[in-house]
């Protein structure tokens, strides 16, 4: 991980520029709860703007899903893998995995149904094929 990164933060959001790999990164969310997005430069350079009245919200919306962590009370604790490449992409979180890990097949169904995992879609359409091509 370069020494060099670059972190903006606010209330349940950080987002990180990587100068040596060109490469825009945010995480969201608070306790055990954990979203990590691959972003680009105008949310990095928009997100703390007086105007976006919701940060996080501004996250999701325009960037790539990579990883979720949710532990609520809502139900058992899960984790959705997006993108398997999610350490490396963001080397500077500790992204803990929280209870049971969502498989490939349900994962791959997820990003095909909502339309909010839309950004995924390439990204796992091309592993599926890959994964189909080994078996």
């Amino acid at each position: 991980m370069s020494d060099k990164l670059i972190f903006k933060e606010g209330s349940g959001w950080k987002v990180c520029y990587d100068p040596e790999r060109n490469l825009y990164t945010a995480k969201t969310g608070g306790g055990p709860n954990l979203d990590l997005y691959e972003i680009d430069k105008e949310v990095f350079d928009h997100v703390d703007d007086p105007d976006i009245k919701y940060p996080t919200s501004y996250i999701y919306d325009k960037g790539r899903h990579l990883f979720m962590a949710v532990d609520d009370r809502c139900g058992p604790p899960y984790t959705v893998v997006f993108d398997s490449d999610y350490e490396k992409l963001c080397p500077w979180v500790n992204a803990e995995v929280r209870g049971r890990v969502w498989d490939d097949d349900l994962t791959d169904a997820a990003v095909e149904i909502f339309e909010s995992e839309k950004n995924n879609r390439e990204q796992r359409r091309k592993k599926r094929k890959e994964r189909q091509e080994k078996n």
